[in-house]
């Protein structure tokens, strides 16, 4: 169905989804103070999606409006789950004031990659940053420890889960199965430890560098770790529970004739959490609405308009002329550098099956060698996924987590570098690590 009605669109209808995508990077830079306000953001989503719903369904009729409800499904289960991990996370609160040395601040970063794949990028930074914040207080030099919490946290390390990053989850909602993408271990373990290992060289350095005063601060000041709120570690695991019991809630849904049984269950945990749970512990993580509201209405424009482009690139995918993976890796990760990392994934996973000649997300779970790829559909997607979410970290709007660290480093005192300037740490850094996993993965 979406092949050839792929085939029918003109190249013009790719206008919106390009439009809403150039809003979200230029907007924020050009215009920040009257894009911060939440009906501003849904009158560009309005904008650029309204339009191509309404062209859709009075064009193509029933076809155009099943694709649309079909497209609407994954937005309010995509949604559900970010709104629920961000809520519940929310109200998580690490108490204490550990030391801010190397070790340390190592330890966060390895524990932020591997939680990153439980409760999400955004829910693993919102978690951490605070007490690895004042861990650090005492430094003088402590900015790149913020930089290196984006890369890790925020970043690189949610490649594991569908939960990790929005455009896994996105792949897991189009089919591809819950545990496919453990098959990227190697490329997280490569991902993750070389940026790490960067960082302690770095962080070494500088601490060899605070004065003494310092030193005595940081251990005068020393606070055992301790959580507040635990009880929504229990309903973070509902969450979890609700996306591995994907499946038989599916089933269930399709008997009542309700598709949302699994969203029922992840708002269940948010509700919980917000009457069970302690209301001081989000008090100190300065919890707002603001970031996943602002993620809702702008997602909902994105879903709209990116319809057509995905339909264009399944039925016509071969003539952008990318032909091997290494090409999908840095193609897909070079977008989501600057655009978001999830509409640029399924853009780029509709690609790779038209150019295989394939149909459907999970036909690029398949492992036997393409005779005129030279190699198995599942080294096209673990190249499109691991793109998407590594290089969400080259600036600060290749993913939502980034400028929310930002903001909050730089309310509690940290000099953050400009747009620009973060990027001379990521093309410093990521560029050449990213290099590598090219060379080892994908050629």
């Amino acid at each position: 169905m979406t092949e050839s009605l792929g085939e029918s669109l003109g190249l013009w209808m790719v206008v919106p989804f390009a439009g809403m995508l150039l809003s979200i990077a230029v907007l924020p830079l050009v215009a920040g103070h009257w894009f911060e306000h939440a009906r501003h953001q849904a009158q560009v989503a309005a904008v650029f999606g309204i339009p191509v719903l309404v062209y859709l369904v009075g064009r193509f009729g029933g076809e155009g409006l099943e694709l649309v409800l079909r497209t609407g499904e994954e937005y309010v289960s995509f949604i559900v789950l970010l709104a629920a991990l961000f809520t519940v996370s929310g109200g998580i609160y690490l108490t204490g004031n550990l030391l801010g040395t190397p070790l340390s601040n190592v330890a966060f970063l390895l524990v932020g990659a591997v939680l990153a794949n439980f409760i999400g990028t955004t829910g693993a930074a919102m978690v951490l940053i605070r007490p690895l914040l004042r861990a650090n207080s005492e430094r003088k030099y402590r900015t790149h420890v913020v930089i290196f919490a984006i890369f890790v946290i925020c970043n690189v390390g949610g490649l594991l889960t569908p939960l990790g990053d929005p455009p896994l989850f996105l792949g897991f909602l189009r089919g591809v199965d819950f545990f496919w993408t453990l098959r990227l271990l190697p490329q997280w373990a490569m991902g993750v430890g070389l940026t790490v290992l960067v960082f302690m060289v770095v962080d070494t350095t500088l601490y060899r560098r605070e004065p003494a005063k310092m030193r005595r601060a940081d251990i005068a000041d020393y606070v055992p770790l301790g959580i507040a709120g635990k009880v929504n570690v229990l309903f973070l695991a509902g969450i979890i529970g609700a996306v591995l019991l994907s499946k038989p809630l599916a089933e269930v849904g399709d008997f009542i004739r309700f598709p949302f049984v699994r969203e029922l269950a992840m708002v269940a945990m948010l509700i919980l959490s917000l009457k069970v749970g302690p209301h001081g512990t989000r008090m100190a993580n300065h919890f707002s609405w603001g970031p996943i509201t602002e993620v809702a209405i702008v997602f909902a424009g994105i879903f709209a308009a990116m319809i057509p482009a995905l339909a264009i690139l399944e039925a016509r995918g071969s003539e952008l002329g990318l032909t091997e993976p290494w090409q999908f890796f840095w193609v897909t990760g070079a977008l989501s550098s600057f655009l978001d990392n999830a509409p640029t994934y399924l853009t780029f996973t509709s690609t790779a099956q038209g150019y295989l000649g394939v149909h459907g997300l999970p036909a690029l779970m398949g492992t036997e060698l393409v005779a005129n790829a030279g190699a198995s559909p599942s080294a096209f997607l673990a190249a499109i996924s691991t793109g998407a979410v590594f290089m969400g970290a080259n600036s600060y709007i290749g993913n939502a987590p980034n400028f929310m660290v930002r903001s909050i480093a730089e309310s509690s005192g940290v000099k953050m570098p400009s747009f620009f300037g973060y990027m001379a740490y990521s093309a410093g850094v990521l560029i050449p690590i990213f290099f590598v996993v090219t060379l080892v993965f994908f050629i």
